[in-house]
């Protein structure tokens, strides 16, 4: 008896070992070992980039395919999941859940309103969902990481630009136009703060506005109004934010019959019309942010933080303050730039070559002055 229950025993764990081995052959096992890869793949990532407008260049010529590319040089079966507001907050809402709503690992957010997007890091952060504020720092929220540029040293290059150059003319102490950005962007809040501390008792300013969502057109009617309150002669110079304001108040006074090349204007972004009309002097100068180093900056971040992975240790990382938290950042230094280092700059980096620059013979001959070729 003992010899047959033995037998027995010993086939019914032959048999059971047998099934084991048909269910691991067909997929049915989850058991793994040290050397065993798992019968599924892991899922590509999905990183959100969210951008807030159009009516700056910047946004769709440079940040977005830099960031893209160095995404895919980095982990190229990632998924990018694109979006632009528009300048609309609560589309950028909508297109922050729809990112949530398809499995973004982190988000990359630049947002249209620096206050309200704090409601987005909030439902992130409840999916534990990274965030990564992008040019324009988040307030009041949780964010996890901050890419930017010094931003109130940007107004500081703008208004210390402005002033050497009306100094130069004999006209420092005179009036100016200061047209700002967005005022639901806390960088315009920054830009203006640092230009304000370089021009406040220095020149008397004339008119000032906030440029609703940074719009040329809105800007060109600023001036027009600036233009109205002061006269034609009645200024020496425009304090503009960006190039596209400033595009905006230049061909306000052309309008106007004024001649914008003896009315010194300022920019920012470095966008390729600015640098012509630099180089045509119609505008005095820009500010250059290196782009691809932040997109670059951002992509690493982003692709890091997705895998789960520590910051690269490359990164140098410094804390700016959002009103709820000391939050790391990655700042970037901008540059000005006027006519002479047009060539050590924007063309050095490869933001714009000489070719694309010198579209007619009037800019052919204006870069040649300064060495483009």
């Amino acid at each position: 008896m003992r010899g047959r229950k033995v037998a027995v025993w010993f086939a019914a764990t032959a048999l059971f070992v047998g099934i084991a081995v048909v269910l691991t052959g067909c997929g049915g096992s989850t058991a793994t070992t040290g050397t065993d890869t798992g019968s599924t793949a892991a899922k590509p990532l999905k990183i959100a980039l969210l951008l807030p407008e159009t009516k700056t260049a910047r946004y769709e010529t440079q940040d977005k395919p830099l960031f893209e590319a160095k995404v895919k040089e980095l982990a190229p079966d990632a998924e990018i999941l694109y979006s632009n507001a528009n300048q609309d907050a609560t589309e950028q809402q909508s297109q922050a859940d729809a990112a949530l709503t398809n499995g973004a690992n982190v988000l990359v957010l630049d947002p249209v309103d620096s206050a309200s997007a704090a409601s987005i890091v909030a439902k992130a952060a409840a999916q534990k969902v990274p965030v990564i504020s992008y040019d324009r720092l988040i307030l009041n929220a949780e964010v996890d990481y901050y890419v930017s540029f010094d931003n109130e040293k940007v107004g500081t290059l703008q208004g210390q630009a402005l002033l050497d150059k009306l100094t130069a003319d004999g006209n420092a102490g005179k009036t100016i136009v200061m047209i700002n950005g967005s005022p639901t962007d806390n960088n315009a809040t920054l830009f203006k703060k640092g230009a304000h501390s370089i021009l406040d008792g220095k020149v008397k300013i004339g008119a000032e506005y906030d440029t609703p969502d940074w719009s040329p057109d809105k800007a060109q009617t600023e001036m027009d109004q600036a233009i109205t309150k002061l006269g034609k002669n009645g200024f020496v110079g425009v304090l503009a934010a960006n190039d596209g304001t400033g595009g905006g108040a230049i061909a306000a006074m052309k309008g106007a019959g004024i001649d914008p090349t003896t009315r010194p204007t300022t920019g920012q972004d470095a966008e390729l019309a600015a640098i012509q009309r630099i180089l045509l002097g119609e505008q005095y100068m820009t500010v250059y942010k290196a782009i691809k180093l932040e997109a670059e900056a951002a992509a690493e971040l982003a692709v890091s933080l997705a895998k789960g992975e520590a910051v690269p240790s490359s990164m140098q990382l410094s804390a700016v303050n959002n009103g709820t938290k000391d939050v790391d950042s990655v700042l970037l230094a901008p540059v000005a730039v006027m006519k002479d280092n047009i060539k050590d700059t924007v063309v050095a980096d490869g933001f714009w070559t000489a070719a694309q620059i010198m579209t007619s013979p009037e800019l052919e001959t204006a870069g040649a002055a300064v060495g483009l070729q």
